[in-house]
């Protein structure tokens, strides 16, 4: 497993497993996110077999199972609503954590600059260059 801080408050992962849970528990995340749909993984690493073990160690756990189709508005709302609405750090996992960060950044832009949310995904390896125009649009129409 390997957890990518993207803020203090919010941090991505590629796909995490059971045996991991124990883990992030001791990091001190309070909430786990899962971005990655059921059909892409076998059973045991599904929302249900996860999501069981993360509130058996004592964290939330929310299911918003992303795709390029899936990447509304509504959702960058609801996954921004999730990881804010808790009383400390989340880890949003995926395939690779991609997916978590490009949702992440979509809903940074009320309150951050778009070369901001760019270097804070960039430190955290993930390269979304390609998300400017849409982070600049959206950041215009936000006010």
């Amino acid at each position: 497993m390997e957890i990518r801080p993207i803020t203090p408050r919010y941090a991505v992962s590629p796909q995490i497993t059971v045996d991991d849970v124990p883990a992030i528990a001791a990091a001190g995340f309070v909430k786990v996110i899962c971005n990655r749909p059921n059909v892409e993984v076998p059973p045991t690493m599904q929302s249900d077999a996860i999501g069981d073990a993360v509130r058996a160690a004592g964290m939330e756990y929310e299911v918003l199972e992303l795709t390029h189709q899936t990447m509304t508005p509504e959702n960058v709302r609801r996954q921004r609503d999730m990881a804010e609405n808790c009383s400390g750090p989340v880890l949003a996992y995926c395939a690779s954590g991609t997916r978590c960060s490009v949702i992440w950044a979509l809903g940074q832009c009320e309150h951050m600059s778009t070369d901001d949310i760019l270097t804070a995904t960039t430190n955290a390896g993930y390269q979304l260059d390609g998300l400017r125009p849409a982070l600049e649009q959206l950041r215009s129409k936000a006010g």
